[in-house]
């Protein structure tokens, strides 16, 4: 089984978190027909990735072999 890189286990959850954001926008922009509310949710997308990226910026992960 492939293991997954202390980097990657760290981003996976912003990555998420971003992807349904905005499938829930598209849902409520083009489903739902709710524009306002569609576009408002689209824009977190970039406020959740910037979070992550805020959040993770000189954080020194070690590497599974260092370990």
């Amino acid at each position: 089984m492939m293991k997954i890189p202390n980097l990657v286990k760290l981003k996976l959850p912003f990555l998420v978190a971003g992807f349904a954001s905005f499938l829930l926008s598209v849902y409520l922009y083009f489903v739902a027909d709710n524009t306002t509310a569609g576009i408002f949710v689209g824009l977190w997308v970039p406020s959740i990735h910037s979070l992550g990226t805020l959040m993770l910026t000189g954080q020194d992960v070690p590497d599974e072999a260092a370990v």
